[in-house]
């Protein structure tokens, strides 16, 4: 596969695509961890303080796991270089002007944004005129 690592390239080319769902962020300790359904958990991330696992609300509260604000995802779908320089500081701070906050994920194939439930359509409007400007 041939990885995209010039920076106007991957923002022309980022095709930012809504996934359908209510995502939160969460911890737990490891015997909940262990109880879980892992085809339902998106990440996991070990911290000094606890395990953060992603997840959908819907699952959260089915299991009883707390949590603090939803969030919609927006992923880019470009395939970008995993060391490509500038996509994420770019989108963050097209997203930052306009006062959404961002928690980005980068993965092997994209990169993934989660932002605030309520903003999700306006963030994705925000992507793709950033993408058709470039």
């Amino acid at each position: 596969m041939n990885n995209i690592t010039d920076l106007d390239e991957i923002i022309e080319s980022m095709n930012p695509e809504i996934i359908e769902d209510e995502f939160i962020f969460s911890t737990v300790d490891s015997k909940t961890f262990l109880k879980l359904d892992l085809s339902k958990i998106l990440l996991t991330f070990q911290e000094k303080e606890g395990l953060t696992i992603i997840t959908t609300k819907n699952y959260a509260e089915e299991n009883n796991l707390d949590y603090e604000g939803v969030w919609g995802l927006i992923t880019l779908t470009v395939n970008s270089d995993l060391k490509a320089i500038g996509l994420l500081s770019t989108v963050t701070n097209a997203l930052a002007k306009e006062m959404i906050s961002v928690n980005a994920v980068s993965a092997y194939y994209h990169d993934h944004l989660f932002v605030p439930i309520e903003k999700l359509n306006k963030s994705l409007e925000i992507l793709k005129k950033l993408s058709e400007e470039n």
